[in-house]
């Protein structure tokens, strides 16, 4: 018997979450952030660390109770700029390499995002929201009380006013800006009514590059375009031809290409992300991977990045002939090197997530921030060279030392109409051979994401409460080819119900030690509309938990802030021309059919599926009396509580899933 402990939903307060690795320009050092939780006031703090390649020894580069991130080093490896809030707004700060006093770059009132070093090591391009006709300002007004805040109007005049992230919108756009990196003026380069993100040099400092929507409605415009703008000032150019959505963009380093990622919107957000060149003055736009099955990017999903940044995903080699990338395939989150000539070279091996990295062309090295089952994040040095990796950090290794852990065991099972499906199983914690456990059912968000072989602190914490855990990657995720991921597109609760059920069918049949009689389920957003369908057809479960979900589609297409386009993306249908078609696929349909015990847990603020989707869903079952339920509101949360929300709150919703499934089960 292992003297180790289980692991609890409070443990949550003693992991230390890594990301955004920046590797010094042809040095040994190696920046990242490193966020942990104060366990007094429960509060997320963010600092900047710097571990050296030499000796291996890591030091924080910033301290005190802010937030610090986005570290970005100086061409020349001398400087670093940050963004912090330690004057109380979010700002661009730079300090010496070598150490010492932070300097604030930026002054704005709505502050400074996303710092960007041009080549020449001269200047700093960042991002600021303004509004149309407000002005730069160095000074914060006094903030308005509280009460007049509250009885101030909204005037709403365009579709997307609000957002899941920023909650209603504040009528600013942000714009380029520039300053110099020793201190200086600051320099506004874009204006207007469109917003800005996704900052890029030209190979020769002259110009700022930025991707921005400015369609004529952006609110039903789905493309953005690749742009330059002068830094002595001038016409905005633009690159592309408002074909494409990109989401990241890169100069090469002799600055005659530009590289970047995107997709057609064949099959709007299910299609996949691809990577594509075209010239840097503008001109024909080449895809790289068209024959490549995979999505271009990480879309593994986790409760441990704890509102990390991974940093930039796409990195030119140093001769300009090649490109680095993250790819999502069969669970996995891999390094891939692509050629100009189409060539491709799987770069990270083994059961693993990459979620970060950079790359080095003077040593050829490239660090990286990765995850597995048993590791919730650590970073690594690979050698391009000879293909070594070593890890660099264990910045949980002391507190997982003495914690039982579940290692997943993977499989896949074939669908009676024969896709293929890969699934994980996880022992409880204290396994005995011959024993029968209750088993949970998990099911992902999106639907377009994917379980990965990575760490899950719920997963962990369920196996250490004695249940078996199962997951898998129904059709409609990403991970498995463009046919794959589009296939639940106008079926939700059609294959993608099969696929889970014949899933857990696997389970019972192939590992005896799960107890039939005791299944229940769970899932978050989309997972948590499956967990309203399954509950509405079947009762083979004795208890379920269903999280930030989609109860009724007609009710959704208007109150989410992607309602009005996410509907007509994945039902196929609007709420006017196709009600039969939008309820046909609302949970709330068969709420007379739910006998299971059900939990109903959301953030009051989710502005993605909106709280009334689980208070009408509450209503109904407590008005038909057939079967328990209750209704769990979490204050001042959004739509990711479980992942990166308040400390104090994400813990009790871990306790509640495992009190709400212990009530039934033991």
């Amino acid at each position: 018997m292992s003297d180790k402990r289980r692991i609890t939903a409070e443990d949550l307060l003693k992991f230390t979450f890594i990301g955004d690795p920046q590797f010094q320009p042809g040095g040994d050092s190696v920046l990242y952030t490193q966020t942990t939780i104060d366990e007094e006031t429960k509060e997320y703090r963010s600092r900047i660390w710097s571990i050296s390649l030499t000796d291996g020894t890591a030091r924080p580069f910033t301290g005190g109770p802010n937030k610090d991130s986005s570290p970005r080093w100086s061409p020349d490896g001398k400087r670093i700029a940050f963004v912090s809030d330690r004057s109380g707004t979010k700002q661009i700060w730079t300090m010496p390499a070598s150490g010492g006093e932070a300097q604030q770059l930026t002054f704005l009132k709505n502050g400074a995002s996303n710092p960007v070093w041009s080549p020449d090591g001269n200047w700093i391009a960042f991002t600021s929201g303004l509004k149309p006709d407000e002005e730069v300002q160095a000074e914060k007004k006094a903030e308005k009380k509280d009460n007049e805040k509250k009885n101030e109007v909204l005037v709403v005049n365009r579709l997307q006013y609000k957002s899941d992230l920023s909650g209603f919108w504040n009528g600013r756009y942000d714009q380029v800006f520039v300053v110099p990196a020793q201190g200086g003026e600051v320099k506004q380069l874009t204006y207007g009514e469109y917003k800005v993100d996704n900052l890029f040099w030209s190979s020769d400092s002259t110009k700022v590059g930025f991707l921005s929507n400015r369609a004529d409605n952006p609110d039903l415009t789905f493309t953005k375009d690749i742009y330059f703008v002068p830094v002595a000032g001038g016409e905005i150019s633009k690159i592309t031809d408002s074909s494409l959505m990109i989401a990241q963009a890169q100069a090469s380093p002799d600055g005659k290409t530009i590289a970047f990622l995107g997709n057609d919107r064949k099959y709007q957000n299910a299609t996949l992300t691809r990577l594509y060149v075209v010239p840097a003055e503008g001109g024909e736009i080449r895809c790289l991977t068209s024959d490549f099955d995979q999505h271009i990017g990480d879309v593994g999903s986790s409760d441990m990045r704890g509102g990390i940044s991974s940093g930039l995903t796409l990195q030119w080699s140093r001769d300009g002939q090649s490109l680095f990338v993250l790819t999502s395939h069969h669970g996995n989150v891999h390094l891939y090197r692509i050629g100009l000539d189409g060539t491709m070279e799987q770069i990270t091996r083994g059961n693993r997530q990459v979620y970060g990295f950079s790359y080095d062309g003077k040593t050829e090295q490239i660090v990286l921030a990765s995850t597995d089952p048993l590791i919730p994040g650590d970073l690594y040095l690979l050698n391009l060279k000879d293909g070594e990796e070593k890890r660099l950090t264990a910045v949980n290794e002391e507190l997982l030392s003495g914690i039982a852990l579940s290692e997943p065991e993977e499989f896949w099972y074939e669908t009676d109409d024969h896709w293929k499906i890969q699934g994980w199983v996880m022992k409880p914690i204290g396994f005995e051979e011959g024993k029968k456990y209750p088993m949970v059912l998990e099911i992902h968000g999106g639907p377009h994401t994917m379980y990965s072989n990575s760490f899950f602190h719920e997963f962990q914490l369920l196996a250490a409460e004695g249940y078996v855990v199962l997951y898998t990657n129904p059709r409609g995720g990403h991970g498995y080819g463009q046919k794959f991921v589009d296939a639940c597109r106008g079926d939700y609760g059609g294959k993608d119900y099969e696929d889970l059920m014949q899933g857990v069918d696997y389970a019972l049949a192939n590992f005896n030690y799960i107890d039939k009689d005791r299944l229940v389920v769970t899932g978050g957003s989309y997972g948590g509309f499956m967990t309203n369908w399954i509950v509405g057809h079947t009762d083979r479960f004795k208890a379920a938990v269903t999280q930030r979900s989609i109860s009724n589609w007609i009710s959704f297409y208007g109150v989410s802030d992607i309602g009005y386009y996410f509907t007509e993306w994945q039902i196929l249908g609007n709420a006017w021309d196709d009600v039969e078609k939008l309820w046909y696929h609302s949970p709330l349909k068969y709420v007379a059919n739910i006998k299971t015990p059900l939990l109903i847990l959301h953030s009051e603020k989710d502005y993605r599926c909106p709280i009334e989707q689980a208070e009408q869903l509450f209503i109904a079952i407590k008005r038909l009396g057939q079967t328990d339920t209750e209704f769990v509101r979490f204050p001042n949360s959004n739509h990711d509580l479980s992942r990166n929300g308040n400390p104090k709150l994400r813990i009790e919703r871990l306790n509640r899933i495992v009190g709400w499934f212990n009530k039934y089960i033991k």
